[in-house]
């Protein structure tokens, strides 16, 4: 029987709690020890039995981890990556990985200096329903693909404060779908074309976007964002092919966040293996990269589309903007 992985979570906030629970019935993955610098976060989660500690250092200076998964604030996550690949501690970091593709570079080269395991948590790679289209996609089983739709939208917007420091919805939602679209159909973002809806109240950011993407070897992406859908969190994607069409719903709000937990463990137990020298089957670095390098391209259509630099509903669909390496 394989050995228990010990993890260490970083960051006891809403989505670390998430991961709690989606690990609490897993057999491959345990975790044994929390860094959390809120006192408040800390009490949440001191009937779990897990040494809760106030700093990641502390944590670490404890020993006895696996593996690391850091789940603390986007703004963060470059200096903890940087931080844990110094003690040789393997790392899976939720997404996206910092808020730019230029932090992310940086993470990627401090994992990779200190020769430590990197996987970035995007979960939707481990939902059996989208594996299954990824592998009808590639078998030609749909025929040449026109068109793959994803669609997130969340019951309600975050708090104000979150979304001054999040990036705004490309960073923050988009992100999944934009590697989602990569891993489905296995191409490159090269365009993307933007309309959206702006927040009231002076946030600095939209409460919805529509984004129209061109994708290497002539297919087109279609990503639909939205911060009101008062029936429940809803994930759903699509993709169109000359010999057919076959859509994923991932998250329905009927179901809560099953399908998320599920994929939760999975996605950690997969990270347990490669921690420990199996190949990665989740997002590298570079997916990382990739992803916050699409979500500049869409935060720059969305500019573009909102007349006089700010965005208005109705405002014509911007000239697609092309991303170049190095660009």
């Amino acid at each position: 029987m394989v050995a228990a992985f010990r993890l260490g979570l970083i960051g006891a906030g809403r989505m670390g709690r998430t991961h709690l629970r989606a690990l609490a019935g897993s057999p491959r993955v345990t975790v044994t020890a929390i860094a959390e610098m809120s006192g408040a976060a800390r009490e949440a989660v001191a009937s779990l039995g897990v040494p809760v500690y106030s700093s990641v250092a502390a944590m670490l200076d404890r020993g006895q981890l696996d593996g690391v998964l850091i789940v603390a604030p986007t703004t963060q996550h470059g200096v903890i990556i940087g931080e844990v690949a110094e003690r040789g501690v393997p790392i899976l970091c939720e997404k996206p990985c910092g808020l730019t593709a230029a932090s992310a570079r940086a993470s990627a080269s401090s994992a990779a200096a200190a020769g430590v395991p990197l996987q970035v948590a995007y979960w939707r790679r481990f939902v059996p329903g989208l594996r299954e289209l990824r592998g009808r996609i590639a078998a030609g089983s749909l025929g040449a693909i026109h068109l793959v739709t994803c669609y997130q939208w969340d019951e309600a917007p975050p708090t104000a404060d979150f979304r001054a420091h999040s990036g705004g919805i490309a960073v923050d939602m988009g992100v999944h779908e934009f590697d989602q679209l990569r891993w489905l159909t296995g191409r490159e973002i090269e365009g993307a074309a933007a309309v959206s809806v702006p927040t009231p109240g002076g946030v600095a950011d939209v409460d919805s976007a529509q984004v129209i993407i061109s994708l290497s070897g002539g297919a087109t992406g279609f990503v639909s964002l939205g911060r009101y859908y008062p029936a429940g969190d809803a994930v759903w994607a699509e993709a169109f092919g000359t010999e057919g069409s076959e859509r994923c719903d991932v998250i329905d709000p009927a179901e809560g966040e099953r399908a998320q937990l599920d994929a939760l463990r999975r996605q950690a137990e997969s990270f347990a293996s490669f921690a420990e020298g199996g190949p990665c089957e989740g997002a590298t670095a570079d997916d990382a990269i990739a992803a916050l390098s699409a979500a500049e391209l869409v935060n720059a259509a969305i500019t573009a589309g909102a007349p006089g630099g700010s965005s208005g509903v109705g405002a014509g669909l911007p000239a697609s903007y092309r991303h170049r390496p190095g660009g």
